[in-house]
């Protein structure tokens, strides 16, 4: 069973760039040359972003293996397929890394245990509920990321496929 996704590096410098290719080669099991263009939302930084097909689970690799770098900003997804969920990873700097499960229409599934931890917290007074499901939805990275997306539109896609 294989599945789908995309990789969205949003800014990297330039420095980092064969870095970011020779970690997703070691995932993907191929070799990867990405087309880099200028994030004009991070002078000074580069972007890239390709479609890549692969076991499930290859989000998840794809995400270990980026989010050591402290500079770079990247985001991985996964389509669910018939064995697994659909997956989001956000990276930036400041607030590392989030995951999230996604249903077939992309939407953000939270699991039961972490709602329920959400509102214990909250009912104790430890912090704002709505302040909680933002996180739980990953709105602080989706505000952070918010403008390299828009920077990065017309960029080329690539499909690469995982060699088993």
């Amino acid at each position: 069973m294989t599945t789908r996704g995309v990789l969205f590096v949003h800014s990297a410098p330039r420095a980092l760039c064969p870095h970011v290719e020779w970690a997703v080669a070691g995932v993907l099991g191929v070799r990867v040359a990405l087309d880099w263009i200028r994030q004009p939302a991070a002078p000074g930084t580069w972007r890239s972003e390709f479609s890549w097909q692969g076991q499930p689970g290859t989000a998840s690799k794809l995400a270990s293996a980026l989010r050591g770098w402290h500079l770079l900003r990247f985001e991985v997804t996964a389509e669910p397929c018939a064995t697994a969920e659909g997956e989001r990873y956000s990276s930036t700097p400041d607030l590392g890394i989030f995951h999230a499960v996604t249903g077939m229409h992309g939407d953000i599934l939270i699991p039961e245990d972490r709602l329920r931890a959400a509102l214990c917290r909250a009912d104790k007074g430890e912090t704002d509920l709505p302040a909680e499901l933002a996180k739980l939805l990953g709105k602080p990275w989706d505000d952070e990321l918010e403008p390299f997306r828009y920077a990065g539109e017309g960029a080329p896609v690539r499909w690469l496929h995982q060699v088993v």
